[in-house]
């Protein structure tokens, strides 16, 4: 079959539809599959369509529409106009999706940023004899022996870095610490996030992005990233006064630990992937090369590798950091967040990175205000059925209520998410760059995803989110006035754009298992805050891996 006949009829066949009023069935896509690269469409094409789509037109509706069809005029012009605009994965979206529901009362009161309390149990602790802190480039030469992972590339300049900085070297195990201010006093304001690694899908000038794909095909589809703008995440912990050390591995394109021709493992358990697809965040913060690291997650990817990897993850609001010159998977789900080793640390560098940057056009300027040492007796939070970790939050002085969430239709709007990535990687797909993938040791699912995604139609895709937006409705009155609960829902609550946190709460045959508390939206004070607690009263997020 000639694929450039075929391809120019679908695109044919599917401008003479939307023509003819029908782009808002599932009908293109069902006639595209049994058209095939005919020139004519006949009835029994459509009659074939409409059993596939599930639709129903008499013998003389699908006449007059074989003949509307056939005579309508060929829009495939206007389909090769937005192919050569080359829009490249950064180009935004004009459409910008925003979770707040309508009524919201958004937090507008500014109070003190986050710094360290005045006693911190475990700073001395951190640190045992057992973990060391590594070296970038020896982490990468272990990575390749299969032994470790960690750096998948380190920095220019890292290793001097770490040569030169015994202060880095003091941290790379500990974490952020209270910055200097003005003066140079420390404890004036938070920053000082020294140690810093990011996943490769995070890019700023100099080191390259591969997104995790093995034919470097994420640095081709995100070389339209535009860098003119040095306001990215990268930057703003920069400015904190982080040191990046290197780019982490991640799965690839933004699924699983697999990536590069390897596989990302847990420091608890070699034999275990790291889970992903922030696979070399969670590995790395756990294995202390690094004192936090920057993730993303769309649907899972920095609380599943947080739980596998025992650290302490946060993904925020959808709208509080800004996603500039990150890999786009999902323009209305992606979301960046720390990985570190406690919920204090999670604040220090969530201070940093959240807040508009005049870049990210689904930014909210919503102020974060935390408190480490701030009174947490007397408040309501809903919990769910972890009875170690109740006890201890019950021992806090916190309020335990049972919460029935109501029964939301999320499954049957879960693609949207895969009809944005399609978008996202449109250009490689239509160029069979992502068919190698398929094979081992990668696995993805991706290539075969994006095509599928092609047949949603565009009206479907409109009622989902359309939907979506009543699940987000349904869930803010079903939370009520709690401030949040323990448990997690990864599908539903990436779709209504909720934070939540995870971190460790104990272990079952060697590896590490996660306690995790999903707040209102802009509730990460309150996750936060009883994360804190929860640490302070446990020791679970002080154990390291005997590496």
């Amino acid at each position: 079959m000639d694929d450039v006949k075929l391809a120019t009829n679908r695109r044919h066949f599917l401008g003479a539809l939307s023509a003819a009023g029908l782009g808002s069935t599932l009908l293109p896509g069902a006639l595209v599959a049994v058209a095939q690269d005919a020139d004519v469409v006949t009835v029994e094409m459509l009659e074939a369509a409409q059993r596939l789509a599930g639709l129903q037109f008499t013998p003389d509706e699908l006449q007059r529409l074989a003949e509307r069809l056939n005579g309508a005029g060929d829009r495939r012009r206007d389909y090769e106009t937005l192919r050569a605009a080359n829009l490249g994965n950064s180009q935004q979206p004009a459409i910008v999706f925003n979770s707040v529901p309508p009524g919201m009362t958004l937090p507008a009161e500014r109070g003190p940023q986050p710094a360290r309390a005045g006693h911190r149990r475990h700073a001395g602790q951190r640190r045992g004899p057992g973990l060391p802190a590594r070296h970038p480039s020896r982490t990468a030469r272990r990575d390749a022996a299969g032994q470790a992972v960690g750096a998948d590339r380190a920095l220019p300049g890292a290793a001097e870095a770490a040569r030169s900085g015994a202060a880095l070297r003091g941290q790379l195990h500990r974490g952020p610490r209270p910055a200097p201010g003005p003066a140079g006093r420390r404890g004036d304001r938070g920053g000082d996030l020294p140690g810093a690694a990011a996943r490769d899908s995070l890019g700023r000038q100099g080191p390259p992005r591969g997104a995790g794909d093995p034919n470097h095909l994420g640095r081709l589809a995100l070389s339209g990233a535009d860098h003119r703008h040095r306001r990215d995440r990268l930057s703003q912990a920069h400015r904190g006064r982080a040191v990046l050390v290197a780019k982490l591995s991640m799965g690839a394109l933004a699924s699983g630990d697999r990536w590069f021709g390897g596989r990302t493992r847990s420091p608890w358990n070699l034999e275990q992937g790291s889970s992903g697809s922030s696979a070399g965040p969670g590995a790395a913060t756990a294995a202390g090369l690094v004192g936090f690291s920057i993730g993303t997650e769309t649907r899972g990817s920095i609380i599943s590798p947080s739980t596998r990897n025992g650290v302490t993850g946060l993904r925020p609001t959808f709208g509080r950091v800004s996603r500039h010159g990150a890999m786009a998977l999902s323009w209305t789900m992606d979301k960046i967040g720390p990985m570190c080793r406690s919920a204090e640390d999670c604040a220090l560098v969530f201070a940093a990175i959240q807040g508009p940057d005049g870049l990210d056009n689904t930014l909210l300027d919503v102020p974060f205000n935390w408190d480490a040492a701030s009174d947490r007796a007397g408040r309501r939070q809903t919990l769910g059925n972890n009875r170690a970790a109740l006890d201890a939050i019950r021992g806090l002085g916190v309020q335990v209520a049972p919460l029935d969430l109501p029964d939301l239709p999320s499954g049957a709007i879960g693609f949207i998410l895969g009809t944005e990535a399609a978008a996202a990687f449109d250009v490689p797909t239509l160029n069979a760059r992502l068919d190698g993938m398929r094979d081992e040791p990668e696995r993805s699912r991706w290539p075969d995803s994006f095509r599928v995604s092609r047949f949603v139609p565009a009206i479907e895709y409109l009622q989902a989110n359309r939907l979506r937006m009543r699940i987000i409705e349904d869930l803010h009155e079903a939370l009520g006035d709690f401030d949040l609960f323990v448990g997690s829902n990864l599908g539903l609550t990436n779709l209504t754009g909720h934070p939540e946190i995870s971190m460790p709460s104990g272990f079952h045959e060697g590896s590490p298992t996660s306690l995790r508390f999903t707040g209102k939206l802009f509730g990460e004070r309150e996750i936060l805050r009883l994360a804190h607690a929860f640490q302070m009263a446990t020791d679970h997020h002080l154990q390291h891996p005997p590496l």
